[in-house]
Parts: structure tokens; C-alpha cells; sequence
């Protein structure tokens, strides 16, 4: 495993890390292999985690806090999120701050997260969902200001909602903010434009997410593909979504460079480059877990492919099932 700077928080994180969304609130979930693929990640070296009370209603949290007290000699890294209080998901134009992220709401949230993680002070707290346009009212900086000076929070972040990477740049440049959680991988090359270089300049660490564009990128969709209707992917891979996604997957195939799977080419490319200081593919196996990690090898896609790989970039705007 590899490691990098986690921005100004100056904490070295696996370049690999783990997404805990999967584990509470998708179908499917064997919890007994949820274990075993937790335990085995930090055995190889992920020291990353990332999770939020929307994942489960604070399960999610619940699980990191009994990997955190079972692996007590390790130096985890561990990161969460409030849901806005209106919990709708993303953040529209026009929803005010005062419903989504008033002090109040800020500071019980996050006190409700350190019971869940059973922890006196949380690593990294991140805001859900996210306005830019809320960067100058002073409600949300207070709030931190306070959980900071109490001790109960080290270091704040900002996740962004879906195929807006640039809806936080005035927010970044408060000075508040450790880190950006974004969306990026081969389709999802936006944050290239505006986002990273102004991170890079205000030394702010990006979380790169969804590196397998929620599952499209793997190569393991098809045309024929459903989910449980309780499961939230039913309600995203639309007919819409599901054909477009599986043909530009397929238009990658290609490009596979000999002996790699999709997966692996899909981490290789975000690692080729050194904007993201880790990806945090959600991760319900163990099989997952030590494929993934096998990407953090040092080395990335070779440049011809990256090149090429480029060239498949695909500009999305929201839509009623882009959440």
C-alpha cells in the first residue's frame, strides 16, 4: 500500500481507502464477510475510512467504531458526514442554510457521531451536501469554530454533490476547510478543471469517490441489469442511465491493458495522477478489498492509456435521478 498527504491536515492516508456507504442500506450485505473484508483491509494497509449518519441512520458509523476500539494499535484515519437537516440529497438551488446546515443542527449531528463512533473527537467532519453559495453567511462558520475549539472535531471537509465540482470553490477559499470529497474517474474528469488546481494552491486534500461511476466502470453491467426496488441503484441506473453508462463502458474495453480487469483500470487511472490523496470505492468483500488494494502499488496506467482514457470524458449535468 501506498500513502499520501492528506492535504493540510498533514495526515498520510492510504491511497486506498474505504467507503463505507455499501454497508448499511445497500441490498445484499452479508455482514459476517462486511467484517472479515474490514478487518482484512487494514491488514493491508488502509488506514482511511469514510462514512456518514445518512449511511444507515448512524449504522455505518456504528460498524467504523468497532473496527476503530478492535484496531486500537492502528493510526486509523477516519472521516464522517451531517446530513443537511432537511435530508434531501443533493442540495437544490435555492435551499437556504438554514434548512439544511444551521449551528444547531451542526452540533448535534456531530455529537451524535462521536456517540455512534464511540470517539472524543472526529478526525474529519464533512458537510453532506453543499451550496457555494452558503460560503459567506457565518452560521456554518461558528459552528465549527465551536466543535474545533471544544476539541470535539480535528478537521472539516466538504463533500459535493454529484456532477458539481466546482459548486465550492468560494467556500475552499474561507480557509475552513480541509478537505473536498468529488466525484472523479474516467467519465468524471470535471474536478480537472477548476477544482484541483485551486485545492493544490489552497493545500486542500481531495477524496476522490465514486471511482467505478456506481458500478459502470467495472464492466459488470449490462443492458439486462435491475436492483431490488429497495435498493437505491434501482432508482439511479434508469433505463437512461443504465444503456448509456454500459456503452461507454464497453467503448473501454479496448483500451484494457493485458492482464487487467475494468476495476483495476478504472483506480490505476485516478492513481496516475497526484491530485486525489485516496479513493474510497465501497468495499462489501473480501475479494473486493484485496483486488482494490493491489492497485496501490506505485504504479499507474501507462501514459498512452491515460491519454487515451482521456478522450472518454463525459459531461453530465443533474437530472430527477442523479441524486
Amino acid at each position: 500500500m501506498q500513502y499520501r498527504r492528506l492535504g493540510s491536515t498533514n495526515r498520510s492516508v492510504s491511497e486506498i481507502g474505504y467507503g463505507m456507504w455499501g454497508l448499511a442500506g445497500w441490498t445484499g450485505t452479508d455482514q459476517n464477510e462486511v467484517q472479515r473484508a474490514l478487518d482484512r483491509s487494514v491488514e493491508l494497509g488502509v488506514n482511511f475510512f469514510d462514512t456518514a449518519w445518512g449511511y444507515g441512520a448512524g449504522k455505518s458509523e456504528q460498524i467504523l467504531g468497532a473496527l476503530l476500539r478492535q484496531h486500537r494499535d492502528k493510526r486509523i484515519v477516519f472521516a464522517t458526514k451531517i446530513p443537511p437537516m432537511n435530508f434531501k440529497w443533493p442540495s437544490l438551488p435555492g435551499f437556504q442554510l438554514k434548512d439544511c446546515f444551521p449551528a444547531s443542527h451542526i452540533v448535534e449531528y456531530t455529537e451524535k457521531s462521536l456517540k455512534n463512533l464511540g470517539v472524543e473527537q472526529i478526525d474529519l467532519q464533512q458537510f453532506h451536501v453543499w451550496n457555494d453559495d452558503w460560503h459567506a453567511e457565518d452560521e456554518w462558520k461558528t459552528a465549527i469554530e465551536k466543535l474545533t475549539k471544544e476539541g470535539k472535531v480535528a478537521h472539516w471537509g466538504v463533500s459535493v454533490n454529484r456532477w458539481e465540482p466546482e459548486n465550492v470553490l468560494e467556500t475552499l477559499r474561507t480557509g475552513l476547510i480541509s478537505t473536498v470529497q468529488v466525484i472523479y474517474n474516467i467519465f468524471d474528469q470535471a474536478p480537472e478543471d477548476k477544482l484541483f488546481p485551486l485545492c493544490k494552491e489552497l493545500d486542500v486534500a481531495v477524496i476522490a469517490r465514486v471511482p467505478f461511476d456506481e458500478g459502470s466502470l467495472t464492466g459488470m453491467l449490462t443492458h439486462e441489469t435491475t436492483f431490488p426496488a429497495d435498493d437505491w441503484r434501482s432508482t439511479y441506473f434508469v433505463p437512461e442511465n443504465l444503456h448509456a453508462s454500459v456503452d461507454r463502458a464497453d467503448a473501454l474495453r479496448p483500451l484494457l491493458p493485458s492482464g487487467m480487469t475494468m476495476a483495476e483500470m478504472a483506480l490505476r487511472f485516478i492513481l496516475s495522477t497526484p491530485d486525489s490523496a485516496t479513493i474510497i470505492p465501497g468495499m462489501r468483500s473480501v475479494r473486493h478489498v484485496e483486488s482494490n488494494c493491489a492497485a496501490s502499488d506505485g504504479h499507474g496506467l501507462p501514459a498512452d492509456v491515460v491519454t487515451a482514457l482521456k478522450k472518454h470524458r463525459w459531461d453530465r449535468v443533474r437530472t430527477e435521478w442523479s441524486q
